[in-house]
């Protein structure tokens, strides 16, 4: 599966970036206050415009001069995602003008020879729009003038992306019945040992040093008749904690790894336990429908009582109550305990994801599941549901055609993925309910 283009959005402090992002991604995903330096993390979203899908990436104010420790990593930040975007979008402010810090930025996008789109923001009125012409001083073509906050100059502007973006590359020859394999997880949690043992020698760089692994490798093996492709990503830290280099840039690279795998395994460190950030890995890999297999690793360095293993399950699964479906395996790298468990595992889970039901048992179901549970009200009026039918497979895809889809909790959606999996398990694998109104399937 290729990867989706990237574009950044780069620019000085406190020039409407978070608001253009918002405003492209259609949704409040970055925070917006008119302090500089609000956005000190890269955000990604996917945005769709003329059936073309491309990744979106905020990046905090860029500031050439100063060297204060954070502006520096925020600048580290900024320039890596510059290095792996395929077209920057250079926002500008028309009320402040064009300042020094706007020529010192745009001296470093000649550098790049990258698609560069100039973009004037916050030109929301026909006086504004006509002083963009000192923009030109920039060499860098033609600004597109736009008003992120109103919206006004954005469809303009995606149109600009979409031509500014390069031809997709001719398709690499791969083996589309190969099942693709992403180990993901932050720094030092031993994911290179993991892939070495499972492998069964010494393939990847082990060392103890955080951020030994730099990119994404693919690493082809064959497993009781059929071809895995093994990936070996780079650890993902803490946000905020990340340290300026490389290690950043290979953040990227493991989310496009995760968008193109089948199956992910989330490694965490039995000694570190599970925080906040392997939750934010793990709703990354459900946002984009991958099957997920939780692998607890060091399981030899805790010390353990009969209790310990379940207490431990009882946390991860706190953490990871959005997807109670996730398998967990604790195993060991370095003695090799339970590891031989997590190929046949992704393999079963990989069979079970495409397993299809018939529209009559989905039915016979739904039927038994309303009669279990009644639909919710909403205002007197009662959700109906009239049938439902299983369009895809891999993540399990079902669409349901109700009376009135508005009228769905989040409860009852979450009921009925409960009685298919009673029926299937469907282990390890997000499935995806589509409510339509009966009069859609016209």
């Amino acid at each position: 599966m290729p990867n989706k283009p990237l574009v950044a959005i780069v620019g000085r402090p406190n020039v409407g970036k978070s608001t253009l992002f918002n405003r492209l991604a259609g949704e409040r995903l970055a925070i917006v206050e008119d302090a500089p330096g609000t956005t000190r993390d890269r955000l990604y979203a996917d945005v769709v415009w003329r059936n073309k899908v491309f990744t979106l990436v905020d990046t905090g104010g860029l500031v050439m001069a100063a060297e204060d420790e954070i502006t520096r990593h925020v600048r580290q930040q900024v320039q890596l995602a510059i290095a792996e975007a395929d077209v920057i979008v250079f926002l500008t402010d028309i009320v402040d003008g064009l300042l020094d810090a706007d020529r010192e930025i745009a001296d470093l996008l000649r550098r790049t020879n990258k698609p560069t789109l100039l973009v004037a923001n916050k030109a929301d009125n026909l006086k504004r729009e006509m002083a963009v012409h000192e923009f030109y001083a920039l060499g860098l073509g033609e600004p597109l003038c736009i008003s992120a906050a109103k919206g006004m100059g954005t469809g303009e502007l995606l149109d600009a992306i979409l031509e500014a973006l390069p031809s997709a590359p001719e398709e690499e020859e791969v083996d589309e019945e190969a099942l693709r394999i992403a180990l993901v997880g932050r720094t030092n949690v031993g994911k290179s040992s993991l892939l070495n043992r499972l492998l069964g020698e010494e393939r990847v760089i082990v060392s103890p040093t955080p951020g030994t692994t730099r990119d994404a490798v693919d690493t082809p093996i064959r497993f009781l008749d059929r071809e895995i492709i093994l990936v070996d990503t780079a650890g993902i830290r803490r946000r905020g904690s990340i340290e300026p280099g490389l290690e950043k840039y290979s953040v990227l690279r493991a989310l496009r790894a995760i968008g193109r795998a089948d199956i992910v395994l989330l490694v965490l460190d039995a000694t570190l336990g599970v925080d906040a950030q392997d939750a934010h890995i793990a709703g990354y890999a459900l946002e984009e429908a991958k099957s997920i297999i939780v692998v607890v690793n060091k399981w030899d360095l805790v010390e353990k009582t009969s209790q310990t293993m379940a207490l431990y399950e009882q946390e991860i699964r706190q953490a990871l109550r959005f997807m109670p479906w996730v398998p967990i395996l604790f195993v060991s790298a370095l003695t090799g305990q339970r590891v031989h468990h997590i190929l046949p595992l992704a393999l079963r889970i990989d069979e079970e994801r495409r397993v299809r039901l018939s529209t009559a048992e989905l039915n016979a179901l739904l039927r038994e599941a309303v009669a279990r549970r009644s639909p919710p009200t909403h205002q007197g009026k009662k959700l109906r549901i009239y049938y439902g039918t299983q369009v895809s497979v891999a993540p399990p895809t079902f669409v349901l055609f109700v009376n009135d889809k508005r009228i769905v909790h989040f409860g009852y959606e979450r009921y009925l993925e409960n009685q298919i999996r009673e029926r299937y398990r469907y282990e390890g694998t997000p499935i995806r309910l589509i409510f339509r109104d009966h009069q859609e399937e016209r």
